[in-house]
């Protein structure tokens, strides 16, 4: 065997096990959900629901197309790794073509198996959300579309106000037109070095599409990670069809050693927080106007009748008396 071959030899052994310490610690099983979903009976490995969840063999609905339901999936092991990203396969859907909501949330916070208004979790939470709202009767004046994403980091002091679908707390969003279509489609929470990136695969194009990226999100590790959804008076199925958490710490890396867990959620380039303002009561329309316009001539006319029916009738009743 001459050097050649030798050096080739060491270069493969080399590149395998590069290639086995990918496999073995890239992805985080602990933190990963797919198919098949069932443990022991309807038990899930590392993994418990809350609500109007159930497991089926080929998704795990959140919510189905019902009005006022609520239901929540957890994590059970906290995530230590300082970078990580975390993509969700998920399925939104339902029979109205109109009206339809509320919507689902991602989250990486402190407390956990809590239900809440915000999308079937708990306001005022610690650490970060990510919010694909669908409520197609969106509230408030906003120049965005629906559905729509968006991501807030929150110590704990901050409501997520529902009714401005959380537009003055929020650290960015984009409109994602992810219901009701054919294919599943996709979404990657990317944390590495306090930049949280959010892309979405949405037209099955098997390529992510930027959603939006911020730089100086500050993350504690030992949060959990979860998915919940809530519908209102209007509906959808939430469906999640699979989870997997990426390792994305590099060995000698400063940052893998470093103790984050006592870092407080936040992000330097996060919207100020606005106080809530009730939107103003529209004016009445054109067409509105002229209805009523119409009913008002409508009864004078009718009362100015009567009236001259009745005088009528009085002056005949006097001229019969005389």
């Amino acid at each position: 065997m001459n050097y050649l071959n030798i050096s080739l030899v060491f270069i493969f052994i080399f590149q395998a096990a590069q290639a086995e310490w990918n496999t073995q610690d890239f992805l985080k099983r602990e933190h990963t959900l797919i198919r098949p979903y069932y443990g022991s009976g309807i038990d899930i490995p590392y993994w418990q629901f809350t609500g109007s969840t159930i497991v089926t063999p080929n998704y795990i609905r959140l919510t189905a197309d019902l009005p006022s339901k609520s239901g929540a999936i957890w994590n059970t092991m906290p995530v230590f790794n300082a970078n990580w990203e975390l993509q969700i396969q998920f399925k939104v859907h339902g029979t109205d073509k109109e009206l339809y909501g509320d919507g689902m949330a991602i989250w990486y916070t402190k407390d956990r198996l809590k239900e809440g208004p915000v999308f079937g979790s708990i306001d005022y939470f610690n650490g970060l959300a990510v919010m694909l709202d669908t409520y197609s009767n969106h509230n408030g004046p906003h120049s965005h579309g629906h559905p729509y994403i968006s991501a807030m980091v929150n110590n704990g002091s901050i409501h997520y106000d529902h009714d401005r679908d959380g537009t003055h707390t929020q650290l960015a969003g984009c409109t994602a037109k992810f219901r009701n279509v054919k294919h599943d489609t996709h979404i990657a929470i990317r944390y590495e070095n306090d930049v949280l990136t959010v892309s979405t695969d949405i037209e099955n194009k098997k390529a992510w599409n930027e959603c939006f990226k911020i730089e100086g999100v500050h993350l504690p590790t030992g949060y959990y990670l979860g998915l919940s959804a809530k519908t209102g008076d209007l509906s959808d199925n939430h469906d999640v069809l699979s989870v997997r958490l990426f390792d994305l710490d590099m060995p000698g890396d400063p940052r893998v050693s470093e103790d984050r867990t006592h870092i407080i959620p936040s992000a330097s380039k996060s919207e100020p927080v606005r106080d809530h303002v009730e939107d103003e009561k529209p004016s009445m329309s054109k067409i509105t106007i002229a209805i009523l316009v119409f009913l008002v001539c409508s009864i004078t006319v009718v009362c100015a009748v009567v009236c001259y029916d009745q005088c009528k009738e009085k002056v005949s009743n006097k001229k019969r008396f005389y």
